[in-house]
């Protein structure tokens, strides 16, 4: 895990170096001061003249200055390490999170990986810094104040031996108490986000149906499981501050009575008042350095937990893989299944598609009609290799889709979903996604087959109208459509639309597949849809059912031999229901 965290310094392994080289030149020189200082308390004591005391002054003086340049360039450089290791750690969490398939997706949910990318790198950078900084120094202040403890004072450096492991012991229970709250605050983390992410998204649901208090109670159980957690952690780790007192002030006590008592009754053979002087900067020091180590231990270690979760995302391998030799070109639009069955987990007992055998020549136009749960989208999700399928094989151009290049294959495959997202920019730049060197005139053209270049023209600054995060500025219908047109743009060999017109009309359904017909009869077109007008002049109907193909032929031979299908038809038109149904 730490060889897996090191690996993102990478650019910023220079100013690291140079925070350590600075940091111990900084706790070298912090270590000399209380030992100039006490000699130049002795040196006063037996009576030196001012040139000698403003000449070892200036020493001091010329040292504080280089110790706090040292300690601000440390800063400075700590700084630009810890920001870029995390902005690294961040671009290579993303980076991994955009190779997953669904798989790995549902793996995490998007709150859980939404925290692992803000909340688990910020410890993460935290702990960082203070390792390259805060962890080098503390420890060799440590060392060195002891040793010039013992040095300068012999004897009366005894009281180390008992504060000291005091002090280690204390802190140590405090941390290993408080590390279980730390840890259990993550996944609540997790939950409380997913709250949040439901909420935001689901707003109009939220305030549709007026329960917005239920809402703000149910993030509100969540922040105040988080605050209890930090709360009893805080007061666990707020032990620290007394516990460092008490050994602190023992410490000057010891040194100020024993030390004084040696320094009388020896008349400063022993001990002296320079001597007793230095002591108490060195036990100063000493707990200090103690104190922050303690502090950094609570901070590594709740950053573990942190950086566990990080490494597991890191670490995780996409379900999908380009194959050795992968296809670089995708010849057609024919599609073909054989034998297919598929489930979305190895450990799943049923299968969600089942015995699936299908061809579609190129240019079709297919159509499928099937009840919530009968599968339709997993079927279509196959084409484009969002899944593997679990048994058989599926064909696209008639090559296996798991021998393409993976780019290859989706860049011949568009896919339109009833959900499908629009993102932050003008209108211009989220069609742009289907084509990035699109041409105005491309655009307005894919927009008129889409039937959105009407609504499009209607804004004030037209196809340069900003566009709202997930495109909560325009009506259903009109997302859907300027979905339709960004997948145009494509120019795929299949395009599949998964009940992407479920929010238009049927006028403008009929001439979105009117266009389709004219314009892209070369492209393979496969409409998920609820309504029977949405395919009823498809070239093949498929009326799926339990994950299974019911039954499957055009329009006149389902109505002979599909009770499903004729059903399904009847409902819809009974009564001239079917030119009511719109979204």
């Amino acid at each position: 895990m730490l060889r897996r965290l090191a690996s993102c310094v990478r650019e910023f392994k220079r100013p690291t170096l140079y925070t350590l080289a600075l940091i111990v030149l900084e706790a070298v020189i912090d270590v000399l001061i209380p030992f100039i200082i006490a000699d130049l308390v002795n040196r006063i004591g037996a009576g030196a003249a001012m040139g000698e005391v403003l000449s070892i002054g200036g020493i001091l003086a010329a040292m504080a200055i280089v110790s706090l340049l040292c300690g601000g360039a440390a800063g400075i450089t700590c700084a630009r390490a810890s920001a870029g290791f995390a902005r690294n750690l961040r671009h290579d969490i993303f980076r991994r999170i955009d190779t997953f398939a669904f798989e790995n997706i549902d793996k995490f949910s998007s709150a859980s990986l939404v925290t692992r990318m803000t909340t688990d790198v910020s410890n993460v950078q935290m702990s960082f810094m203070m390792i390259i900084r805060t962890a080098i120094r503390s420890p060799m202040m440590f060392v060195f104040s002891i040793v010039m403890a013992y040095i300068m004072a012999g004897a009366l450096s005894a009281t180390f031996v008992v504060i000291v492991p005091v002090l280690v012991f204390g802190l140590l229970m405090v941390a290993r108490k408080a590390m279980p709250a730390f840890r259990s605050v993550f996944r609540k983390y997790d939950r409380m986000n997913e709250s949040i992410e439901e909420n935001v998204r689901a707003m109009r649901v939220v305030k549709g149906f007026s329960r917005e208090e239920y809402e703000k109670q149910k993030f509100g159980a969540a922040s105040e499981n988080i605050r209890k957690d930090f709360t009893r952690a805080e007061r666990i780790v707020a032990l620290n501050t007394p516990l460092m007192q008490l050994c602190l002030y023992f410490n000057m006590g010891f040194v100020l009575l024993v030390g004084s008592r040696m320094a009388i009754t020896s008349h400063g053979s022993l001990v002296n008042v320079g001597q007793i002087s230095a002591m108490l900067t060195y036990g100063m020091q000493i707990l200090m350095s103690l104190m922050m180590l303690s502090m950094i231990y609570v901070m590594i270690t709740m950053s573990a937990e942190s950086a566990k979760r990080i490494c597991e995302v890191l670490d995780e391998t996409s379900a999908l893989h380009n194959p050795e030799h992968p296809v670089y070109e995708v010849r057609d639009g024919s599609i073909d299944f054989s034998d297919v069955r598929f489930k979305y987990a190895a450990s799943a007992k049923r299968y969600a598609l089942d015995d699936i055998d299908l061809h579609i020549p190129s240019g079709a136009t297919v159509g499928i009609l099937g009840g919530t749960g009968s599968s339709k989208s997993t079927l279509v999700q196959l084409i484009p290799r969002l899944y593997d399928v679990t048994e058989g094989s599926v064909k696209v151009g008639g090559v296996d889709v798991r021998d393409y290049d993976l780019d290859t294959l989706r860049g011949a495959v568009a896919m339109v979903l009833q959900k499908n997202e629009l993102f932050s920019g003008t209108i211009k730049e989220n069609l742009r996604w289907g084509d990035p060197n699109a041409t105005d005139e491309e655009i307005v053209a894919a927009c008129k087959l889409a039937q959105a270049d009407e609504f499009v023209q209607a804004f004030p600054k037209g196809y340069d109208t900003w566009i709202e995060q997930g495109g909560t500025n325009v009506s259903g219908g009109q997302k859907q459509r300027l979905c339709i047109a960004r997948a145009l743009l494509k120019k795929p060999k299949v395009l599949i639309l998964d009940d992407s017109t479920s929010a238009v009309d049927t006028r403008t359904d009929a001439l979105i597949r009117e266009g389709f017909r004219s314009f892209i009869p070369e492209t393979t077109k496969i409409i998920i849809a609820q309504r029977v007008a949405s395919v009823q002049d498809a070239d093949m109907i498929l009326v799926m059912e339990n994950g299974k193909i019911a039954d499957m032929g055009n329009h006149e031979e389902l109505m002979q031999k599909s009770e499903i299908y004729r059903e399904i038809y009847e409902q819809q038109t009974r009564g001239g229901g079917e030119d009511e149904q719109t979204a």
